[in-house]
């Protein structure tokens, strides 16, 4: 069992499971992004428009990316739970989920400024 107060937290094996798993999220949302952005650019509805002319495809750009980071912001929180129930290293999990965290945050406020255009 590990005693949080040891700080011997070393587990190159569950480091990698959780950099993978953070970067799958990004790519995935990164994917959305690009998907969401190739909808909203070929859409008839904004053929002589701006690319986001309507409110649909303003909340698609914002609502799209962001709710995938925050699904894998809860499952990298999900996983930390899972990890320190089975004493296991579990801060390398909570480190990819404030991550997620602050990179969900941070593409939803830059994101709003879409809805003031």
């Amino acid at each position: 069992m590990v005693d949080d107060v040891e700080k011997r937290w070393h587990d190159p094996g569950m480091f990698r499971r959780a950099v993978l798993y953070t970067v799958g999220v990004v790519v995935v949302a990164a994917l959305v992004l690009v998907v969401i952005q190739t909808w909203a650019t070929r859409r008839e509805a904004c053929a002589a428009a701006a690319t986001y002319c309507d409110t649909a495809s303003r909340a698609a750009i914002v609502g799209g990316p962001g709710l995938v980071l925050m699904l894998g912001t809860l499952g990298a929180f999900l996983a930390t739970y899972r990890v320190w129930r089975e004493h296991r290293t579990w801060p390398i999990w909570q480190g990819a989920g404030w991550f997620l965290l602050v990179l969900t945050l941070a593409y939803l406020a830059i994101g709003s400024s879409v809805f003031a255009g």
